[in-house]
């Protein structure tokens, strides 16, 4: 697995650097496809921010997969033990996934190992298939009857708006996201808070066999906006609410 530690305006000393790279023997453990790890380290000079001055970005490329964590502490071993639960964490949730394989490599399932055995009606009911078949979202996740994943879906009407609309309903149900396909492209997109008066904006670019050329992936782009004022509908929602 390729380490990469890198010090944002800093320098990170050769001890720091090598208990990082003790730490992250255990990621193959988990993931044994992570090719790539990339650390990231940030120093905040500022005074008041002492709690959280020492920052840490954890980056695991496995295939098409990409896990992070980031934490923050008032040194950077315990923002790197942070982030490292963290990261672990998710690695052990995507570990416990059990995911369907398919081609010359499947393995045998349960309900193909046991379908021979003889089976007895319970209450009346001899469907051995009903009994097998799995939820609907364990089978959209790829899943077996052991898999522990929860999956909620959930379906809004909308319209096609443009960004200040996107963001005046976003503030008007008080999420820090909101999910909208925009009027000018007709692209789904999302905007979302970033701090204090600064929001962000993500379009989706859905590629067609018609479009094939078209460049892969969406940049982000940030809105500034200054003041209440700049969000049309907060003010009148705050009338509305007083």
């Amino acid at each position: 697995m390729e380490i990469t530690v890198t010090g944002r305006h800093i320098t990170v000393p050769d001890r720091f650097r090598r208990h990082i790279e003790e730490k992250l023997t255990k990621i193959p453990q988990l993931e044994p496809r992570v090719s790539r790890c990339e650390v990231v380290l940030a120093h905040e000079p500022n005074p008041r921010q002492a709690k959280a001055s020492e920052r840490v970005e954890i980056t695991c490329y496995a295939r098409r997969t990409v896990i992070r964590a980031e934490a923050c502490a008032d040194d950077e071993y315990g923002a790197l033990d942070l982030a490292m639960t963290r990261l672990l964490e998710r690695l052990r949730r995507q570990h416990d996934k059990r995911r369907v394989h398919r081609g010359h490599r499947q393995p045998i399932s349960v309900a193909e190992a046991t379908a021979d055995l003889p089976t007895h009606e319970l209450n009346g009911s001899s469907d051995a298939q009903e009994a097998a078949s799995l939820p609907e979202h364990i089978a959209k996740v790829g899943g077996d009857e052991d898999c522990p994943v929860q999956l909620r879906e959930k379906v809004h009407s909308t319209h096609p708006m443009s960004v200040d609309e996107a963001l005046s309903q976003m503030e008007l149900v008080g999420h820090d996201f909101y999910l909208y396909q925009d009027a000018d492209t007709g692209n789904p997109s999302v905007v979302y808070r970033r701090r204090g008066w600064s929001y962000g904006v993500i379009h989706l670019d859905v590629e067609s066999d018609l479009a094939a050329s078209t460049p892969h992936g969406a940049t982000p782009a940030t809105v500034a906006r200054s003041g209440p004022a700049a969000v049309p509908g907060r003010a009148a929602a705050k009338a509305e609410s007083a």
